[in-house]
């Protein structure tokens, strides 16, 4: 997410993106914002499609919609390549691609 007013990119905190100008936006979508590391950092884990999320057009091989939300995640050695995490923007099915 990034900020209208600077430009900048924004992050979440108490329930709303906040920016470094001080600009604020409401999150919407469902998602859980919990502490990661020593510093109090916060990052948002998407538990429901959040409308932040990139889109792209494939098949979903659960009811053949053509459109998903996608993450792409290096689960594998750094030498191998990354893999994509797909969601089903009509039924909400997951799959992966390597």
């Amino acid at each position: 997410m990034f900020c209208s007013t600077c430009g900048s990119m924004m992050f979440p905190k108490d329930g709303v993106y906040v920016c470094s100008c001080g600009h604020k936006k409401e999150i919407k979508g469902k998602a859980q914002v919990f502490v990661t590391d020593s510093e109090d950092r916060e990052t948002t884990v998407i538990t429901e499609n959040v409308a932040t999320l990139p889109k792209t057009r494939i098949a979903c091989p659960e009811c053949s919609n053509g459109e998903a939300y996608f993450v792409i995640r290096q689960t594998r050695a750094a030498d191998e390549p990354e893999t994509r995490i797909y969601r089903c923007c009509k039924c909400s099915y997951s799959w992966r691609e390597y």
